[in-house]
Formats: structure tokens, sequence, C-alpha cells
């Protein structure tokens, strides 16, 4: 229970509570102007405090974060279990909380420094979670489990997102969450909806593995198993022969000069082949024109003069035998040198053939080295090719062991749901008397503010609890608040005599935006009654002018304003919570 919230700055205005009923009022006096608001007057700000002083995360949007309230140091007197405890939060040093009291029954002890004996905000939370949830440390430690944040969330709706639905403490708030937290406040098996969320982790990881299938070198081809076993058979026997040519390839260190070399003397052998071909060519000219000599004697030219009815003087004559001899002089010397020049060139031919050979044998020779072996660069191919293909060959395995582990998977997936399905049926309905009570409480308050009852369900589904409230005449924004109200005081009027329920529930003013007046005063009553005759702390905030005066029961108006703890006003500076307005 709440006794007190404190603050140190003197400007702030303590706030005392009681057990059951506790109402904080944000009044307008005659004295305010048109233009005076009560949204700035403390109210949601004082359950921003006492949700602080209760650990909650201090986010840079906080509202207890502006530059005006560095420093204070907030207070809440608090009960546990019949022992008084005072806890202290400062806005400027807020991962400590500062305690005094009995703990000596707390799970983790306080440290002490010069201020006092203090925890971290994380242990403080842990504290609170055994205080009054009953949270043991077997259950904080397992993953999704429910926290005392989030519990507590749902019994100090102090965020908008806490009233979009009944099951919800803020808009984000994962699948998982929702269950978990819910299964713990209605008294079902919270681990059960611990584990649908697991097998969903494995639902995940199983579609990954069948992502990861698709991709890789085989970009854009999925296929089945024996298509893949195929593809793997082909690629296998292609490193099978790489590996061959590898094992047999014999390295040379000086092919690359060997290979120059050889190429070096077939650019020789050509050069001497051409000239060869060039004296061939020749001598076979110097050999014709030898055999070719013509006849050129006197008697053969008189002859042809003769046969041309001409006579050569005798004088003339006897020049032409003299040219003749000349002549016959000049064919003689000419042969000589073409003899000569002949034999030089047969010479020529048989030292080129001699080159030719000598040049051939040696080229043979290294060629035959370059065939038997290989160049570390050709090896260094080879080596890079089939390192390709044995990568190739790997991602296939991959891909062939990512679809047998998702199929395997994807079958005990299925089988793991149907069995958590059936446990979370029979446990389900092995609480089946606690669970009618939670239907039955929710039904007669819903009642009692429509005249009809509403609906509770709970629903066991392959993916977990499935939670859902309805009220007939449902429609508007305010109808949905009194869902929340319902379900709300439905959790506390169910748990409160366990341990595990923490005896207070306080709702923002927000709870009554929309709401008819009529069911105003119906909800302000019923949790009146309840709060006092179950024996928890309801706390509500309200604007004086959506009090319903004229709807309350001729008895409840003095109730209510004997609930009153405080009244903020918007006619003064000093009219808030804080005493100050920024």
């Amino acid at each position: 229970m709440i006794r007190t919230v404190r603050c140190d700055d003197p400007l702030f205005k303590t706030v005392k509570f009681k057990e059951g009923f506790n109402v904080v009022l944000a009044d307008r006096t005659s004295e305010s102007s048109e233009k005076d608001s009560r949204n700035g007057l403390g109210k949601t700000t004082l359950i921003k405090i006492i949700d602080f002083c209760l650990g909650s995360s201090f986010k840079p949007d906080h509202p207890l974060k502006q530059k005006e309230l560095e420093n204070w140091t907030f207070s809440l007197d608090l009960t546990f279990n019949g022992k008084d405890v005072t806890v202290s939060r400062n806005t400027s040093d807020h991962l400590k909380i500062y305690v005094e009291g009995d703990f000596s029954s707390w799970p983790i002890k306080p440290k002490r420094n010069l201020d006092g004996d203090f925890l971290k905000v994380p242990d403080w939370n842990i504290i609170l979670g055994e205080l009054m949830f009953g949270l043991s440390s077997e259950i904080i430690e397992q993953s999704y489990s429910p926290t005392f944040r989030s519990l507590m969330s749902y019994h100090i709706r102090s965020s908008k997102g806490a009233y979009l639905t009944p099951f919800k403490q803020y808009s984000q708030q994962q699948e998982w969450n929702i269950q978990v937290n819910n299964a713990y406040l209605l008294g079902l098996n919270w681990e059960y909806a611990s584990q649908f969320q697991r097998l969903k982790d494995n639902k995940n990881t199983l579609d990954k593995l069948k992502r990861a299938a698709k991709q890789g070198l085989l970009s854009g081809y999925m296929g089945t198993l024996g298509e893949l076993e195929a593809e793997k058979i082909g690629v296998n026997e292609k490193v099978d022969e790489y590996k061959t040519d590898l094992t047999s390839f014999k390295v040379h260190l000086q092919y690359s000069d060997i290979e120059k070399e050889a190429n070096s003397l077939t650019k020789n052998i050509h050069k001497i082949v051409n000239k060869r071909i060039t004296n061939n060519q020749l001598l076979t000219a110097y050999e014709k024109s030898i055999s070719e000599e013509k006849d050129v004697s006197t008697k053969k030219v008189e002859n042809i003069y003769q046969e041309a009815g001409l006579f050569f003087p005798d004088n003339l004559k006897v020049k032409l035998n003299d040219l003749v001899e000349f002549h016959e002089q000049v064919i003689t010397n000419r042969s000589s040198y073409l003899e000569t020049e002949i034999k030089k060139i047969k010479r020529e031919i048989e030292s080129q053939n001699e080159k030719v050979s000598s040049l051939s044998k040696k080229r043979a020779e290294l060629l035959e080295i370059l065939q038997k072996h290989g160049a570390l660069e050709e090896y260094n191919k080879l080596q890079t090719k089939l390192t390709a293909l044995e990568q190739k060959l790997n991602e296939i395995n991959d891909r062939i062991k990512n679809l047998k582990t998702f199929e395997k998977g994807l079958s005990d997936y299925k089988i793991k749901k149907e069995e958590l399905r059936q446990k979370t049926r029979r446990d389900f309905d092995e609480r089946e008397e606690s669970v009618k009570k939670a239907l039955s409480i929710f039904n007669k308050n819903s009642e009692y503010l429509y005249s009809q009852p509403g609906l509770l369900s709970i629903d066991i589904t392959d993916t977990g609890y499935k939670y859902k409230v309805e009220i007939k005449r449902a429609g508007s924004h305010g109808i949905g608040n009194m869902k929340i109200f319902c379900y709300d005081l439905m959790v506390n009027q169910l748990k409160i005599k366990e341990r595990n329920c923490p005896g207070l529930l306080i709702h923002d003013s927000t709870i009554f935006d929309g709401v008819d007046e009529r069911q105003v005063a119906k909800a302000l009553e019923l949790a009146q009654k309840e709060s006092e005759s179950k024996g928890f702390q309801y706390i509500c905030t309200i604007n004086s002018d959506m009090v319903p005066l004229k709807d309350f029961r001729d008895d409840f108006e003095k109730r209510f304003n004997d609930s009153i703890r405080i009244r903020f006003t918007d006619a003064t500076e000093d009219g808030g919570l804080l005493g100050i307005r920024f």
C-alpha cells in the first residue's frame, strides 16, 4: 500500500493515501480564468512519480526530466506485508533507490554510502517483483518470463498506450509479452505462453535456414533435395577430375624460361628455313642459266641470214668471228662464276640443313620437357578452379543440410506445437474453476456498469492464449475504456488474497475520457465498493468537471468527497502538485 508521496522540495504538495478508495481531484475554482487548464496541475505527474519510485525507466521524454525538477528527490512511504518502508529516488541520481525500514527479508540487501542504504534500480525491481508478485529468481531468469515492470504496468496505467486495450500496457507491446503477463495475472500457466514464443523462435530459425538454402552460388534456384543431390554428383565429379590433374601435374621451376627458349628456337628455325628457300630458288636459277647458254657461232649466224636472203661479205665475216670469240669468252667467264656460286649456295644449303636439324632436335627436347611438366602459374590456375568448385560443392552441401534440417525441423515444430497446444488445453481445463471465477467477475463488473454482462473470453490457439473482451453496446472510445476498467478491477478482485498481487490499482483520468456520466458514476461506485470490501488500494485522478455528482447514489457523494486525498487548482500558480508551473 502507498501511504504517502513526498518530495524534498518545499513547493511540492505531499499526498497521503489510505486503504481502499482514493481520489486525486483537479479542481476548477470560480477564480480561474477560461485560459487556465487542469491538464498541467499534476494528476498524471503524480502517477509518474509513484512509478518513478517503483523503478520505472527514466527516458529523455519523462516528465520528471524537466530542467526545473533537477535534483528533486521524490519519496514513497509504503507498506509491504505489514512492514513500513520509505523509498526515495533523485532525478539527478536516478540510478539509485534509497531505502529506509525493515529490509531483512529482502532477497537482495541494500548497500550503504554516506547518503544511506541504497539499491541499484534493477535490483529494486527484482525485490519488488518478489514482494508484490511473488516472482522468484527462477522465474525472472527464464527467457520470455513475466517481469515486475511489465506486470506493474497493468496496475499503474500511466501512458496513453496503456488505454488502448485491457491486455496491453503500451502500443508496441509484443504478442508473447501480452500472453505471458496476462496469463500470470489471470492465474494461467504463463510458462506455456513462454514455450509458444520459443517455438515461434524455432520457426523463425527454420525460416532463416530455408532462406539460406535459396541463396548462394546457385542464386535464384531452390530445387528439391533430389535436384540438389544430382547437382552435387556433377560438381563432385569435376572436383575429382581437377584433383587427379593436380596430383599428376609436374611443376618445372624453369618452365617459363624453357618455353621462351623453345619459342626462340622456333623463330630461328623459321628464319633459316626462309633463307634456305631463297638459296634453293637461287640455285635453281643458276643451274638453269648454265644449261640454257646458246650456240652463237658465225656459221649459225650466216645460215640465219641466208635463210632471210642476205649474204655477208668476206670482210664482215672476219669481224663477226672476232665478235663471236669475244662472246664465247664472256660466256666461259660467266659459267665459271655461276659454277662457283652454285658450289657456294650448295654449301650454305647444307649448312642450313644442319642448323635446322640441330635446332629442331634441341627444340624437340625442350618441347618434350614442356609436355611432361607444367608452369607454376598453370598449376595455380588449376588449384583456383578446384577451390572454386569445392566452394560450390560445400555450398550445395550446406543447402542440402539446411533443407534437410528445415524439413525435419518443420515436422518437429508441427508436432511440438500440437503437443504444446494440447498440454495448454488440458492445463486450462484443469484450472476451470479459477478461470470461471475470473470470467464471472468480469461479467459482473461490466453488468454493473451497463446492466448487462460483458464477455471475457480466453481461447487456446496454435500460437498460445488469445484474450478478448466484449461489452454489448460497445463501439465508442468510452466503452473501450470501461473494458479496461472492468478487466483491471477483476484482476485485483481475483488475486488480492494471493501473495502474487500488489493490492494496488491506479487509473489516470484518461480512463474516464468519453465515458457516459452514468457509467463514470457507476465505475467510481464499483471501485469504492470492491476496493474496500476486498481490501486493495484504488487510486484514480479525475477532473472536477468529469465528476458525475448528479448520477451518484444518494449516499455515494459523501463517500466520494471523503475519499478525496488532495485537490489541485488552477486558480493560482502554486495550485498544482509541484507548486510551480513551467
